[in-house]
């Protein structure tokens, strides 16, 4: 989400919608981007260097943001180069069987909590109550490919990678937002375009849980099956975007700050709800 959000950095968003072409256009490219480093070099930390500075990097980024054409989708987008020893690129499965919370007290403590037990019911094992995750499907499917390690590979003791995406967010010092969604592999592109909402538009939360999802995961461009999206996707395909119109199971549950106090919304695809003491 933080190099989406810092190859998005340079673009003045707000002179258009947020559900304009324009705009979505250069979300999808970025996320096109952020998706082929993450396929790459995301995995434990324990186990594998992940370079979280260098791919956070300004001018490496600068080099990433050059691939982006503003009327015309790159097409797959190939990892960056970060002159480290080169792995090969996960191919895992993901399960849209997750769950977040957002919660601030009175106090002003807050948390932003993801908890996933990957397929519906888990493993189909229950312990004590407690039904056990398949969360081992996260890994890579094959710990070789092309004679290269996958970062990603099973090993004993080792955290497959997940795409759960819980985040605080301070302005100016103080608290701002608590947001986080289930979703499967699409939750880092539902938080990341809610961010923008927030952080760049201004809207507030209600709004941003509300509008029409869209997602890029180095693909297709996938548009919730909305009316207005329709003719969205007709915009895009113009642009050499291959669409995919499909139904979105976000569940972004955020709490904002605003000058009346805090606002709480739950996303209406799901169970949930918001609620203030």
């Amino acid at each position: 989400v933080l190099q989406i959000l810092k190859l998005l950095e340079p673009y003045t968003l707000i002179q258009d919608n947020i559900d304009s072409v324009e705009t979505i256009h250069l979300y999808t490219q970025a996320a096109r981007l952020a998706f082929a480093d993450r396929n790459l070099y995301m995995a434990d930390s324990d186990f594998v260097y992940v370079p979280v500075d260098g791919l956070l990097d300004s001018t490496y980024l600068s080099k990433r943001r050059a691939l982006i054409d503003p009327k015309q989708d790159m097409g797959y987008a190939q990892p960056g180069v970060l002159g480290m020893s080169q792995t090969a690129a996960n191919v895992s499965i993901e399960q849209p069987n997750t769950s977040h919370i957002s919660i601030v007290d009175k106090e002003g403590n807050a948390i932003s909590m993801t908890t996933s037990i990957e397929m519906g019911f888990g493993s189909t094992v229950m312990v004590d109550g407690y039904l056990l995750n398949n969360q081992l499907t996260d890994f890579s499917l094959s710990p070789k490919r092309d004679g290269k390690w996958i970062s990603n590979r099973v090993e004993g003791g080792k955290r497959p990678r997940s795409s759960m995406t819980p985040v605080i967010v301070k302005k100016d010092g103080k608290l701002f937002a608590v947001i986080g969604s289930p979703g499967g592999s699409r939750i880092i592109n539902y938080v990341g375009y809610a961010l923008i909402g927030l952080l760049d538009y201004g809207l507030d939360m209600k709004t941003v849980v509300d509008m029409p999802r869209i997602s890029n995961r180095n693909g297709a461009t996938a548009l919730e099956a909305t009316d207005l999206n329709k003719l969205l996707a007709k915009a895009l395909e113009a642009q050499g975007h291959q669409v995919k119109l499909t139904e979105m199971t976000s569940g972004i549950h955020g709490i904002l700050k605003t000058e009346r106090g805090w606002q709480g919304a739950a996303d209406p695809r799901r169970e949930g709800t918001a609620k203030g003491m």
